[in-house]
């Protein structure tokens, strides 16, 4: 798909709000940017890689700012930095797994699991539900959230943040903790789906091939549309400030108002799904 000026501007700006409100609520960016690209004549083979690297870039950078503001600790012996290590371990390897069966499983049955997921977990959240913490709970939320993300470019943040909140974690810490924890999952995604993709242009093993063919194909138009990914990651990273800035202004309502998101976002999952 061409991307003139326009376009370019759109993307731009849908990047910038979803950014916005995933970075400053913990959720929303795959999830409400993803069917809005295949809306816009994107196919989920380019939009999905694009959606993930971007918000490696807007993730990373929002979380500098969430340490500044004090939403959250990332000092090396922290709790919070803990968690992202736990969440990011165990996300890698339910990543890899899911870009690989991503391609042999219904659409309709991993939507339909997702959208009633996040459900559950806004309806916990508002009703003021919480569990112990444990690491465990952690490693399950982790492992849940990335093989969301790696299968539909979203799904994540309302496991991550959600499932955080609902084991006690404080509000601006939940948020904080999904945005540092979702980059290193979405590279790990991208490059996952780059080397599919190169594997699928390719006649015999990629094992056997040049690696200056190899890296030539990976970079290519072929594999990667450069202009759709420049327009997200510039209004992904633009963003940043501004919705850490938020999270900090709101920190006492933070819990309904991801709560009350979560059911928005699992209600329209479920819609866009049987009703699209």
């Amino acid at each position: 798909m061409d991307i003139n000026v326009s376009l370019f501007l759109w993307l731009f700006l849908f990047a910038f709000i979803c950014e916005f409100i995933d970075a400053s609520m913990g959720m929303g960016y795959g999830t409400i940017l993803s069917p809005v690209m295949i809306i816009m004549g994107f196919e989920p083979v380019v939009a999905v890689p694009a959606i993930l690297l971007s918000q490696s870039f807007g993730g990373l950078t929002a979380s500098i700012f969430h340490q500044q503001f004090e939403n959250v600790n990332f000092s090396r012996k922290s709790d919070d930095l803990k968690v992202v290590f736990i969440i990011v371990g165990f996300g890698i390897i339910a990543t890899i797994i899911a870009v690989f069966i991503a391609v042999n499983i219904p659409k309709t049955a991993v939507k339909t699991y997702i959208g009633v997921l996040v459900i559950i977990m806004g309806t916990l959240l508002l009703t003021n539900k919480t569990f112990k913490f444990s690491w465990g709970k952690m490693a399950a939320v982790g492992i849940v959230s990335a093989f969301n993300k790696a299968i539909s470019g979203g799904g994540f943040g309302p496991v991550v943040t959600g499932g955080q909140l609902v084991s006690g974690q404080r509000a601006t810490n939940a948020v904080g903790i999904t945005t540092l924890a979702e980059a290193p999952i979405c590279i790990i995604a991208f490059l996952t789906y780059l080397i599919l993709r190169v594997a699928k242009e390719i006649d015999g093993s990629i094992l056997e091939m040049p690696v200056s063919n190899f890296l030539s194909l990976l970079f290519s138009s072929q594999v990667i549309q450069w202009e759709l990914l420049l327009a997200l990651i510039m209004g992904s990273v633009v963003v940043a400030p501004f919705a850490a800035f938020t999270t900090k202004l709101t920190k006492n309502k933070l819990r309904y108002i991801i709560g009350s998101i979560i059911i928005v976002l699992g209600v329209w999952t479920l819609y866009k799904t049987f009703c699209v």
